[in-house]
């Protein structure tokens, strides 16, 4: 789904030109114009097939917090309405959970989109990060995501989604269930049900954090602790 607001466009600029006269890397991206959407920004869509990984976004911006957390601001009600399209109870009302992210991050294990950190009430623990333990059963984590390319396009993302099941669901992802909602709201797999190869690439990258509870944090520079 591509996002056309003016100002959205006026953020990118801006920001982008201020970050060249800051002492930005040489590699930050220019701003451009919106026009149609990229092909190659996509989520898995409906494809039926069983992904070894994100997709992967081949031309991402360079964005300073201020401008990712600017443009979140003004995705974070589409986003929400994108996702409940899933009709998903788990995390319809995950935006008034605890952000553990001060601002969205390019991360490369979400395929060079920008993402937000939240978490339910059961998983308040994920904000001691390192010294987080093994969450209890209800914890629910998740990342809504966006992306924003260096022809200055702006496409919603997923919303990638772990929820902590009860012992003895699935042993190998410590219990676990991954489950992804598309960009168009579109349910797409999880863990144990409907569409679950689509999700198994997770289980391969998350079981690298065993020793964490199967869990990935937010960048040090980024963190939040909750109240």
């Amino acid at each position: 789904m591509l996002i056309r607001p003016a100002v959205m466009v006026a953020v990118i600029a801006a920001g982008l030109a201020q970050s060249a006269t800051a002492g930005e890397p040489e590699n930050a991206s220019p701003a451009g114009s919106v026009s149609e959407p990229l092909q190659t920004v996509q989520g898995l869509g409906g494809s039926t097939e069983q992904p070894r990984r994100h997709f992967r976004v081949p031309n991402p911006a360079v964005l300073s917090d201020r401008e990712a957390a600017e443009i979140y601001l003004g995705l974070a009600d589409e986003l929400a309405a994108v996702y409940a399209r899933s009709g998903s109870r788990v995390v319809a009302d995950y935006q008034t959970w605890q952000r553990y992210s001060s601002a969205p991050y390019k991360s490369m294990t979400h395929g060079r989109r920008y993402v937000s950190n939240y978490a339910n009430a059961q998983a308040r623990d994920y904000g001691r990060y390192e010294e987080a333990g093994q969450l209890p059963v209800g914890s629910v984590v998740v990342k809504d995501s966006f992306v924003v390319t260096d022809a200055g396009e702006i496409t919603l993302g997923p919303l990638f989604v772990m929820e902590k099941m009860a012992p003895g669901f699935n042993y190998v992802t410590g219990d676990w269930r991954y489950s992804m909602i598309s960009e168009t709201g579109a349910f797409l797999g999880e863990t144990g049900g409907e569409g679950a190869q689509r999700v198994e690439f997770c289980i391969a990258c998350h079981l690298a954090q065993e020793d964490q509870d199967h869990l990935y944090f937010v960048p040090v520079e980024r963190r939040v602790t909750a109240d």
